[in-house]
């Protein structure tokens, strides 16, 4: 299947089914609303110079999912990066790093892995977004959907045997899950997601509890000053994997706190955030992604 802008399929299927409003699917514009104003000082673009860059659609079983792909121009096939969004959903940041790991020669692809559930981008608040769309999206499927961009990747310019996963906050909780998940993954960076917590019916399971059934080796960034995110979890994590064999690091920034990658936020810490940045790039060479 070669790759299509949302919008062309988007009208192609309203207009032969009507059964939904795909506009609700389409990636967010800007950043989501949640986090304006954006710190345009520290803020980081990434052009598209020597890419191929923009929203496609990914099949799924109930329909397609709406992604933003990044990857060198060219047909490849690239090493293949799996870009878990922030609870913000794909945003702009999100789509900035994508063109980030682009430029290091990824196909880098961030599907939108809410867009069942509703579209966050315009919600005002963190709590609204929890309430009204994180509280319904299942583990389950977002696994499920990160399958299905490998499986698309495979036969649009990727390479599945070089597969690696990196997520920030909502999703670097699901970098851990994945890890668990896929056996062809070779590789995960997991930014400041969280490690513990409450279980639930679409939440069953949480990073804690599959330390023994990691599959593939996974970088952990955490800052010691995260509020949401306490570093007593992140060492019960790092003592759990030890315990099982597993084969994971994890860092932890003394002074940084929750979110210090987000370049567009008061939370971001350059000197930290760039650091996090060289060992992600050395952690996926190390593991052949």
């Amino acid at each position: 299947m070669t790759a299509i802008t949302v919008n062309e399929h988007a009208k192609a299927e309203a207009q032969a089914n009507g059964r939904r409003d795909f506009l609700t699917t389409l990636l967010a514009t800007g950043f989501a609303l949640a986090v304006r104003p954006v710190r345009s000082e520290t803020l980081i673009s990434t052009d598209t110079e020597g890419l191929e860059a923009g929203a496609v659609l990914i099949p799924v079983a109930d329909g397609s999912l709406p992604a933003y792909r990044a990857k060198p121009k060219g047909s490849g096939p690239f090493p293949t990066l799996l870009v878990v969004q922030e609870i913000f959903g794909v945003h702009e940041h999100i789509k900035d790093i994508t063109r980030r790991l682009a430029k290091l020669g990824y196909l880098a692809i961030a599907p939108e892995l809410y867009f069942r559930q509703g579209d966050v981008s315009t919600l005002a608040s963190i709590d609204d977004i929890r309430e009204k769309v994180i509280s319904k999206v299942a583990d389950k499927q977002v696994l499920a959907d990160l399958d299905a961009c490998l499986a698309w990747v495979a036969s649009n310019g990727g390479d599945a045997d070089r597969l690696g996963i990196t997520g920030f906050c909502w999703g670097g909780r699901i970098v851990w899950l994945y890890a668990a998940h896929q056996a062809k993954l070779k590789a995960g960076v997991a930014w400041y997601g969280r490690v513990k917590g409450p279980t639930n019916e679409l939440n069953p399971r949480q990073p804690v509890d599959l330390a023994a059934e990691l599959k593939a080796p996974v970088l952990g960034l955490y800052g010691g000053k995260d509020q949401g995110i306490p570093v007593e979890s992140v060492e019960e994590l790092r003592s759990a994997i030890q315990a099982a064999g597993g084969n994971a690091e994890i860092h932890i920034y003394p002074e940084a706190p929750h979110a210090f990658f987000a370049d567009y936020r008061p939370s971001y810490r350059q000197e930290v955030a760039e650091d996090g940045w060289r060992r992600l790039q050395s952690w996926f060479k190390r593991f052949g992604v």
